[in-house]
């Protein structure tokens, strides 16, 4: 049999459950993953390596009407990604059935060259029987496709998403060492973890207008211990006091839960220097967020 190797992208509407497929498709976690839709602003890449095959998946952010400069740039994140696929993962909330954007993106997607594979996710939510107006309502925008009903959250049915995706490849060597699980930088897995954090530690629009720049990344393997600093970038200065909040609990909360993650991610202990900063309009400066890799 011969080996296959190319990329998949895995797109879709906000809250759908993408970066959490991502996670069980890699089989590790590369994706930060909240209840908030719009957690995802970049592309994010992990592997999964196969005896038959290798799979490099591109998460992406949420299709959505993008009206702010830095939703625009995640839209533009996210299509682009297509025109790089071999594969497309087309995730749909089985719960919320196929709406009409669903419809106009799948319909979008079968003009692609690339392979489209519709995910319904979150199948550990639905009765089987609920599912039959999804399926059919897919298989007239993707005539020929498979459609393949899961759940990222218990691991249902992703060795089939696996099997259809690999299948679909086309015949190569591997493009990455056997042992990488992500492109991404260990700097920007610092970021997204404490991002994470952000977001599901402070409520309303204030993680929105958050962003992470870490700014000493520092391995002391002498001492087993990795040293981190990082700045949280607010919009606004009444943000900056909800991040911290009452004494400075929050920020201390989102420290704590954001260094045992990156511990288990990292295998080391983790000292991490948590900074709060006010850049009103950071969001609407182009340049501002080409610094911030958005």
């Amino acid at each position: 049999m011969p080996h296959r190797a190319g990329f998949a992208a895995i797109v879709g509407r906000p809250n759908v459950g993408k970066s959490t497929l991502l996670n069980a498709l890699v089989g590790t976690k590369v994706a930060i993953v909240t209840p908030k839709p719009q957690t995802t602003r970049n592309r994010i890449a992990g592997i999964r390596t196969l005896p038959e095959a290798q799979i490099a998946f591109l998460d992406t952010p949420g299709m959505h009407e993008a009206r702010s400069l830095l939703n625009r740039r995640m839209v533009d994140v996210a299509r682009q990604t297509l025109g790089e696929a071999d594969v497309v993962l087309l995730v749909l909330d089985a719960t919320a059935g196929v709406s009409p954007a669903d419809r106009e993106l799948a319909t979008q997607l079968g003009a692609l060259r690339a392979t489209t594979i519709a995910v319904l996710n979150k199948l550990d939510r639905v009765r089987p029987p609920a599912l039959l107006p999804a399926m059919a309502a897919l298989g007239e925008c993707l005539p020929g496709r498979d459609v393949i009903p899961a759940s990222a959250r218990t691991g249902k049915h992703v060795d089939l998403i696996l099997a259809a995706v690999a299948a679909a490849l086309p015949t190569g060597p591997q493009l990455y060492p056997e042992d990488e699980y992500t492109t991404e930088t260990e700097r920007f897995l610092v970021q997204e973890m404490i991002r994470e954090q952000l977001f599901l530690q402070t409520e309303e629009e204030v993680p929105y207008g958050t962003a992470v720049e870490v700014e000493e990344f520092a391995e002391k393997p002498e001492r087993n211990l990795l040293f981190l600093r990082a700045t949280i970038v607010v919009d606004r200065p009444t943000h900056k006091g909800i991040v911290i909040g009452t004494d400075g609990r929050r920020l201390r909360e989102i420290g704590r839960r954001a260094r045992l993650g990156l511990e288990r991610l990292f295998g080391v202990r983790v000292f991490l220097e948590l900074f709060v900063r006010v850049e009103t309009g950071w969001a609407r400066n182009p340049r501002r967020l080409r610094e911030l890799g958005l």
